[in-house]
């Protein structure tokens, strides 16, 4: 028997109230699209008889669960700077008081933290004008901090200013942070909406094909690639070394080599690799077109440096500095060796993530922001505004932080990448 993925949305209750939302295309509830794609994915569950797996589409309903008038609304950004968290900041707030007339709305600061009385942040009240601007700025004017809080000193905090939706902006860590407020509220019997916005410059959350950064981050890599490949074109030997953002998924090195065409080498947690085959690899290389240009995730790599044993505040495995590693280990090789080598390390990850939005990424943000208004609005809870097949849906934040989306080592991104760089397959 074929699994068959839990995709229900918990709702607070009936929708008693019209949307003061005009002339708009209202989506019925039971609009859904396919989770899977391809028939060999669909096929099993046809040949037992049951429907495949399905996901709720998102957007505006006639009818919603929250009085307009009567609520206050609540925004938190959680965990590592993304490109395009200010635009999402300014959707939701434009959706609020323009779309359905929501006139508190408050940002907490500094993460969870500002949800938390005790720690004294006091949180901004937003409006039109005071998020008029802020799509041009990297950063959240929020602030963020990593970690979890007390769940139920954040639902005091909720309770106390009469927010009804909590919009969380953040990755996984942030995802179970917000369901543990949603179960919190659940328990205590307090009507409060948590909808979640995927914030993850990896862009490794699962049912979400693209997140809001992404593209902005690949476009910024390139131009570390770039400078990388004029480095090493411009020596003898010359090898220019770019580490990327990637803890669990090599998305951002896989793009950025595939997009300029000047890595020819990249290297990524989902494809494991021996020290001495890459640097064997490398040799080659080298030997035959005098210059190189590697990318690497900062995830990959680990085993070969071991485990530190150590956690960040979201309870995250500490990384080794796989640049750093290879850095070193290259100058190490060629030396040994007797061989002459120019070397340009080059790690842009704070700048990357600390850019504003490109223009396709803020349009995206503008939709998710829109999308997660609507679907607080209706009293769904619990849930993760999610974009797959190029639709919005709703996703139960269990199923988004079940597993991590990673590249298919067997799948068409990294057979495309291969191709690119010219790199084998294996290097043991």
């Amino acid at each position: 028997m074929t699994e068959q993925p839990d995709f229900a949305i918990e709702r607070l209750g009936e929708c008693r109230f019209p949307s003061p939302m005009k002339k708009v295309r209202f989506f019925d509830d039971r609009e859904r699209i396919m989770y899977h794609s391809r028939f060999d994915e669909i096929r099993p569950y046809l040949d037992q008889g049951s429907a495949p797996p399905t996901l709720e589409l998102a957007g505006p309903r006639e009818r919603i669960f929250f009085d307009p008038s009567a609520i206050a609304c609540g925004i938190v950004t959680c965990g590592g700077l993304c490109p395009g968290t200010n635009n999402v900041i300014r959707a939701l707030v434009l959706s609020l008081h323009h779309h359905y007339g929501v006139r508190k709305i408050y940002g907490f600061r500094y993460g969870f933290e500002g949800l938390v009385q005790r720690i004294g942040h006091s949180p901004l009240e937003l409006t039109p004008e005071t998020v008029d601007n802020i799509g041009q700025l990297g950063g959240t004017i929020l602030a963020s901090s990593r970690g979890p809080q007390d769940p139920a000193e954040m639902l005091a905090t909720l309770e106390k200013l009469k927010v009804g939706i909590l919009f969380t902006i953040g990755g996984d860590g942030t995802l179970k942070g917000a369901a543990a407020v949603a179960a919190e509220a659940a328990r205590r019997g307090s009507p409060i909406s948590v909808i979640g916005i995927p914030k993850t410059i990896d862009n490794d959350i699962s049912c979400v094909q693209t997140t809001f950064g992404f593209e902005t981050a690949v476009a910024e890599a390139q131009r570390a690639i770039y400078a990388a490949h004029t480095e090493a074109a411009g020596a003898k030997n010359g090898i220019g070394l770019v580490k990327l953002m990637g803890r669990d998924s090599g998305f951002i090195a896989a793009f950025s080599s595939l997009a300029g065409g000047l890595v020819n080498f990249c290297l990524v947690p989902e494809s494991p690799f021996g020290l001495d085959g890459f640097l064997a690899s490398l040799r080659e290389r080298l030997e035959q077109r005098s210059h190189a240009v590697v990318a690497v995730a900062e995830g990959a790599g680990q085993e070969l440096m071991g485990n530190t044993g150590e956690r960040d505040a979201s309870g995250n495995v500490k990384y080794g500095d796989i640049g750093i590693y290879l850095r070193d280990s290259i100058r190490k090789h060629f030396t040994r060796n007797g061989m002459e080598l120019n070397l340009k390390y080059i790690d842009p990850s704070y700048i990357i993530r600390s850019q504003p939005a490109n223009p396709h990424d803020s349009a995206l943000c503008l939709m998710f922001g829109h999308n997660a208004v609507h679907a607080g609005m209706t009293g769904r809870t619990n849930m993760v505004v999610g974009f797959w097949n190029h639709l919005f849906t709703h996703v139960p934040i269990l199923q988004a932080t079940s597993r991590r989306k990673r590249i298919d080592p067997d799948g068409w991104l990294w057979s495309s990448v291969l191709a690119s760089t010219g790199q084998p397959r294996e290097m043991r």
